[in-house]
């Protein structure tokens, strides 16, 4: 049973990739941790480790609210909240269903919104906390046939950016992670669904293109470890002035700088050199 003494946290997405990884560095560090995700199951690992593993679809009201509850019965509510749950839809804007489109903003942005308004309260009473988004690089920066993803990672940016300063004289932190290319299961995900969607389409020929940049560029032992972010989270969360920002993971610098520096057009023809 989790207690109100011990500091707390709370992981979403944590059945895998950056999210289990990140959990399982809290928990490392001490926190007593609340695990959820739609697949208890695939949290049992963490069970194991101590992690209180709650089942939660972000993308649904009743599950959120429930979630919360549970939190808030047990403990004083949660010093760090990572908002880490969401997927990438990919595929050309024309063949993507406006239902699709939806769904990708309630996992990606609303869904932690709604969690973040439920646990802020506590938050504001004791005048702490550590609220950890995150993002990817692509809400910075923009690439082939991901224009629903990255329209959600540009949201979650600067909706970070106005909570943030709505919170801070209560003591609260709110902090952005930019992952780059990590090793998780995003590239399968994201080449297989465009391929099956709209490879004999009007847009084929860019779709088989662009499944194969993504397959050559995810999953192939060339990306960052998922412990890369877990480090950066618990360094952001034990800081009292952590940065607003950070960007961490293969190419996060990189092409963040890239979308900086060198505007428009130029950004264009790079990422256009991969369908060549």
């Amino acid at each position: 049973m989790f207690t109100q003494e011990k500091k707390t946290a709370l992981v979403t997405g944590a059945s895998s990739g950056m999210g289990k990884a990140i959990a399982r560095r809290l928990i490392e560090d001490g926190y007593q941790v609340y695990v959820a995700a739609r697949n208890v199951e695939k949290m049992a690992d963490l069970t194991h480790l101590g992690a209180h593993a709650l089942r939660m679809d972000i993308s649904r009201e009743e599950d959120i609210v429930s979630g919360v509850a549970t939190i808030l019965a047990q403990t004083k509510g949660v010093d760090v909240l990572v908002n880490n749950a969401g997927f990438g839809l990919y595929g050309p804007v024309e063949e993507i269903g406006i239902d699709e489109a939806r769904y990708q903003f309630e996992v990606n942005l609303f869904g932690a919104a709604r969690l973040t308004q439920l646990l802020l309260p506590a938050m504001r009473a004791r005048r702490a906390g550590h609220i950890i988004n995150i993002t990817s690089m692509g809400g910075k920066m923009y690439s082939l046939l991901g224009a629903w993803y990255h329209a959600t990672k540009h949201a979650f940016e600067g909706w970070s950016d106005c909570l943030r300063l709505e919170v801070a004289e209560f003591g609260i932190k709110v902090v952005i992670v930019e992952p780059g290319v990590i090793e998780t299961g995003f590239g399968d995900t994201a080449s297989e669904s465009i391929v099956k969607r709209s490879a004999s389409g009007p847009y084929g020929r860019l779709v088989q293109k662009v499944a194969t940049s993504i397959k050559n560029t995810y999953g192939q032992g060339t990306g960052s470890d998922p412990t890369v972010i877990a480090d950066v989270v618990s360094r952001a969360a034990a800081s009292h002035k952590p940065r607003t920002r950070y960007a961490a993971g293969k190419f996060a610098k990189l092409l963040i700088g890239m979308r900086i520096w060198l505007g428009d057009r130029l950004f264009d023809r790079i990422i256009l050199s991969q369908t060549r």
